[in-house]
């Protein structure tokens, strides 16, 4: 049961409710109780008084001639029948259950009790109509073979009722009075309890947009202090965040600037007065080569911020990873062709076990692309060795592993810088290769979106050039990899 019903959900209420529901549930409950605790309580004294006006007339009884009488003096009598608000009777038996005094019609012992001499017992009973609560004893008679006669006295119940009302006015009364207080207690106790979260709020507002620095946990509840140690986690990803973003658009904007400022130089070059067609020729020449470049640079910075924002947006499904490394070697064959790289492939097969993984495939697509790209353009040509690019494909079904290689027959990376590589805009020194510094870190945002680790080493260690070889490792669920 909701006592505050509310659209939102409300801590301060939700509290309340759990307070005050079981409290107001159990105050009808402890009404009852409290009733049938003032019934026996008011019945006690009321209950004694019968057994001593019992044991009382029991003693009357006499044995005369070997005759029971029973003797109640009229003084006695007045004084047994003298009450306010009950209604007092009195029955007397002797030994052949004759009358010996009292009223007839009082209801006698339930017959399978078994007469129990000189023990008073109490029972509740109806007297014409009225509900009663009856005394009765056996007395013992010097008659030989005689059976014990019986002595009952009996009263109506209404003084018991009057007192046990009289309990429950003085009990119940003053919770009508406790009950609000109690609650409002509880209320003042539950804002005194939540201030420190509305101290909180207060200063989160308070803080200016660009203030990403750490909340105080040490002024918070020992509750509370869990979420703001989550909330602090959150801030400082955020401020990571933002830092990244910040760093990403400055060299975006200067990766971008050279291009264009090649671009409005060459413009100028080619509005100048006097120009011959050769001139012309080469100027148009630089800005077709400068646009290709800016053109490159963006669409690298879209698959960047593509691999980096899709996480579980774009859906995943069984992909052939062999199947999708053919498809890209074959849209780079004229690539290859063009600046005369012999482009191969080695490995598994399509369809093979092992080779199948729970992926995106234009994001695959995208890394396999990047990787051959920058392979193609990082190979030296025309220097009388082979220019070669392999892609492999290697499967493990039963260490559930697939890996992807893309090795080359250039320079390779040194060592040292083979980790700043996988920083954006990062190129290696020594090259004189156009590119935007996007291919490997897109290739490595691709694969932690697929749970694949990247590593790069030389290709063929000792020889010269000693090449290039990355490779991305997939660890695949058992029920892709073929195997139970």
């Amino acid at each position: 049961m909701k006592i505050f019903q509310r659209e939102q959900r409300s801590l301060f209420g939700e509290i309340l409710d759990w307070m005050l529901t079981p409290l107001l549930l159990l105050w009808p409950v402890s009404l009852a109780l409290t009733w049938l605790v003032a019934q026996s309580i008011a019945g006690k004294p009321f209950d004694r008084a019968l057994e001593y006006n019992a044991q009382a007339l029991s003693q009357l009884v006499l044995v005369q001639n070997h005759k029971v009488v029973f003797n109640l003096p009229q003084p006695a009598r007045e004084i047994l029948r003298a009450d306010d608000s009950d209604l007092v009777y009195y029955q007397v038996l002797g030994a052949r259950a004759e009358l010996l005094s009292g009223e007839r019609d009082l209801p006698p012992p339930p017959e399978d009790e078994r007469p129990v001499i000189g023990e008073v017992h109490l029972r509740d009973d109806e007297m014409r109509g009225l509900d009663v609560r009856v005394a009765y004893t056996w007395v013992s008679l010097d008659i030989p073979g005689a059976q014990p006669a019986l002595v009952q006295v009996a009263e109506t119940r209404e003084k018991r009722s009057v007192l046990a009302t009289e309990i429950i006015k003085g009990v119940m009364l003053p919770q009508f009075v406790i009950l609000p207080l109690a609650v409002l207690l509880v209320w003042l106790a539950l804002v005194r309890g939540i201030k420190p979260l509305s101290q909180l709020e207060e200063r989160i507002r308070a803080r200016k947009p660009d203030d990403l620095s750490p909340l105080d946990d040490k002024a918070v509840p020992l509750e509370v202090a869990p979420l703001v140690s989550s909330v602090n986690d959150l801030l400082t990803r955020l401020k990571d965040s933002i830092a990244t973003q910040k760093r990403f658009l400055a060299d975006a904007a200067h990766q971008l600037k050279t291009p264009l400022a090649g671009l409005r130089m060459q413009a100028d070059l080619a509005q100048r007065e006097g120009s011959d067609a050769h001139e012309l020729k080469q100027s148009l020449k630089q800005i077709g080569r400068s646009s290709m470049r800016a053109t490159h640079t963006v669409n690298q910075l879209l698959a960047l911020a593509r691999a980096e924002s899709s996480g579980q947006a774009l859906a995943r499904q069984p992909c052939d990873l062999v199947r999708l490394t053919m498809e890209v070697l074959r849209d780079s064959v004229p690539r290859a062709m063009e600046k005369g790289v012999d482009l191969g492939y080695d490995g598994a097969q399509p369809g093979a076990p092992g080779v199948t993984l729970e992926g995106n495939p234009t994001l695959l697509k995208e890394m396999i692309r990047n990787l051959l790209d920058n392979a193609i353009s990082y190979t030296p040509t025309g220097s009388g060795k082979p220019a070669v690019v392999t892609a492999r494909v290697l499967a493990d079904p039963f260490g559930h592993v697939l890996i992807l290689q893309v090795e080359d027959t250039g320079p390779g990376i040194p060592a040292a810088e083979r980790e700043l590589v996988l920083q954006p805009f990062y190129r290696a020194l020594g090259t004189n290769v156009d590119g935007s510094g996007l291919g490997l870190p897109i290739v490595l945002e691709i694969a932690r979106q697929h749970s694949a680790g990247l590593t790069i080493e030389e290709a063929h260690p000792g020889k010269q050039p000693p090449g290039t070889r990355v490779s991305v490792r997939f660890v695949l669920e058992p029920r892709l990899s073929g195997t139970a």
